[in-house]
C-alpha cells in the first residue's frame, strides 16, 4: 500500500488506538439463555480489546442510572476513548425496554445520553448500541421474492461546517425489525447475539460489512417455533461518518 493510500485509509476510518469501553445491561430474570449471551459478549470484548462492565437485573430507572454512570466515568477519564459499545438486553416492545420492576424506559432516552452534545468523551467517536429485545409480537414466516434492482439519487455538499451534527457517529443495531419478536433459545442464547459475536470475533472488515454478514446468516436460517419455521433479521440504523474497524 502506498503512503497516499494509507493516508486515505486513515482519514476514512475511525482511530481505534485509544481506550475501547463496553457496557452490557442485561436483565436475566425470566430470560433463560441470556447468561449464555453475556458469556459470548465477554469473550468477544476480550478478543477485540474492550474493557467491559456488566450489570444485571435492572429496574427501568436502573438502565438510566447505569448508563449515566458510564457516561460520567468516560467524561472524567484522563485518557481518551476511541469507541464504546452499549448492549441492552431485556424484554421489550417497540421503542421501550422493560425493567425487572415492571416499569418501562424509552430507548430514545438511553440513546440520547451518548450523543455528541451530551457526552464529551465520545464527541465525534463511534457509539454502538446493540439491542436484544422484542419490538412487538409479530412472527415472520418468510416470503418468496424475485430478484429486483433498485436505484436512487443523492446530493453531495461542498460545504464543510466546523460543527458536527448532534446525532452523528452512532450505530443502533436491533435484534429484529419493528413490530417483531427477537428469538432467544433457553440454553443456546439469542440468535442475534450469538451470530453477531461469532462474526465480530472471527471475521475482519469494517462493522457495517460485518453486520451485513450477520444479516445474511440470520436471513438464511430457519428457526423452528412450535413446529413452524420462522424468519428473523436484525435492523441497522447508522449515522457513522467513517469506517469502524474492530479488529
Amino acid at each position: 500500500m502506498s503512503s497516499e493510500d494509507q493516508q486515505s485509509t486513515d482519514q476514512d476510518a475511525y482511530d481505534m488506538s485509544d481506550a475501547r469501553l463496553a457496557l452490557t445491561l442485561c436483565n436475566t430474570k425470566n430470560r433463560a439463555g441470556s447468561e449464555t449471551d453475556v458469556k459470548a459478549l465477554e469473550q468477544m470484548y476480550e478478543a477485540l480489546g474492550f474493557k467491559s462492565t456488566v450489570r444485571r437485573n435492572l429496574s427501568a430507572k436502573g438502565f438510566w442510572e447505569e448508563l449515566e454512570k458510564f457516561r460520567k466515568d468516560m467524561d472524567q477519564m484522563k485518557d481518551p476513548v476511541s469507541c464504546c459499545f452499549v448492549v441492552l438486553m431485556a424484554h421489550g416492545e417497540e421503542g421501550i425496554l422493560l425493567g425487572v420492576d415492571g416499569n418501562t424506559i424509552q430507548l430514545s432516552e438511553l440513546f440520547s445520553m451518548l450523543t455528541n452534545v451530551n457526552c464529551r468523551a465520545l464527541r465525534g467517536k463511534p457509539k454502538v448500541f446493540i439491542v436484544q429485545a422484542c419490538r412487538g409480537d409479530q412472527k415472520d414466516a418468510g416470503e418468496v421474492v424475485q430478484p429486483a434492482e433498485t436505484g436512487g439519487t443523492f446530493v453531495l455538499s461542498n460545504e464543510h461546517p466546523p460543527k458536527l451534527p448532534t446525532y452523528t457517529d452512532t450505530l443502533h443495531v436491533f435484534a429484529t425489525v419493528e413490530g417483531y419478536i427477537a428469538y432467544r433459545h433457553v440454553e443456546d442464547g439469542s440468535f442475534f447475539i450469538q451470530t453477531m459475536t461469532d462474526v465480530f470475533t472471527n471475521m475482519e472488515g469494517h462493522i457495517l460489512d460485518l453486520l451485513t454478514e450477520v444479516t445474511r446468516r440470520m436471513a438464511n436460517a430457519d428457526l423452528m417455533e412450535g413446529g413452524k419455521p420462522r424468519k428473523v433479521n436484525p435492523e441497522i440504523q447508522s449515522t457513522l461518518r467513517k469506517l469502524l474497524y474492530l479488529q
